[in-house]
């Protein structure tokens, strides 16, 4: 039997779902999934380069989930998962306006643990808890378009993230972070769970700390 590889890694989700996506012919969808990875690409990039940041240091993995994706940060980053959702909401009202029958997409966040393996094309992975539990989140009945459902251990992990970088703090009360009353409810496995909406009054794509540079982290 193979060596199991390191220990769990815990960090922050972003789970990325386009809306009524099965119910797009073969060519919307084709069209919408490769101009989405385009224009996140370049999101990305953009706000990586405006904080000195390599890739690597910032997101360790994507996972596919075909009508959408998982984005896993780099652990030392955990708490920024929800910061980078409210980005990508913000970036995907732009797009849903190139593509009448783009409805937008649904974000969840959630801290948990993952497990990176090499797959049968010997490329990087992910497994876990963690992205299942993130899944869950989407699940929601009363998740509101413009909004970010956020799990309440993510939101603790944002509430550290904030006490360590206190610019950031400051950035999310000049742009109005509102968060809903918690949510509570039972997944299709039956299992509660617990989270909230968050959302930004004033929105903006929002790049992540210079962690290079960063001790605290």
């Amino acid at each position: 039997m193979a060596k199991l590889q390191a220990k769990a890694i815990n960090t922050d989700i972003v789970l990325i779902d386009i809306i009524n996506f099965s119910q797009l012919s073969s060519a919307e969808q084709l069209e919408i999934v490769i101009f989405l990875t385009k224009s996140f690409k370049k999101m990305i990039e953009k706000m990586l380069l405006n904080s000195n940041t390599p890739l690597s240091k910032f997101i360790i993995g994507f996972v596919s989930t075909g009508d959408g994706f998982y984005c896993i940060l780099n652990p030392r980053l955990k708490g920024f998962g929800a910061i980078l959702g409210l980005s990508f909401n913000h970036f995907s009202e732009h797009i849903s306006k190139k593509y009448p029958y783009f409805e937008g997409i649904r974000i969840a966040v959630h801290t948990g643990e993952v497990n990176e393996f090499t797959d049968i094309l010997g490329s990087k992975n992910f497994i876990g808890d963690g992205l299942n539990d993130c899944a869950r989140y989407l699940e929601i009945k009363s998740f509101t378009i413009s909004t970010v459902m956020i799990s309440d251990i993510a939101y603790d992990s944002l509430k550290n993230f904030l006490l360590l970088h206190k610019d950031f703090n400051t950035l999310l009360r000049r742009q109005e972070l509102k968060k809903s009353s918690v949510h509570s409810f039972k997944d299709k496995h039956g299992n509660i769970k617990k989270g909230c909406l968050i959302w930004l009054r004033d929105s903006s794509i929002i790049n992540p700390p210079d962690i290079n540079y960063n001790s605290i982290i």
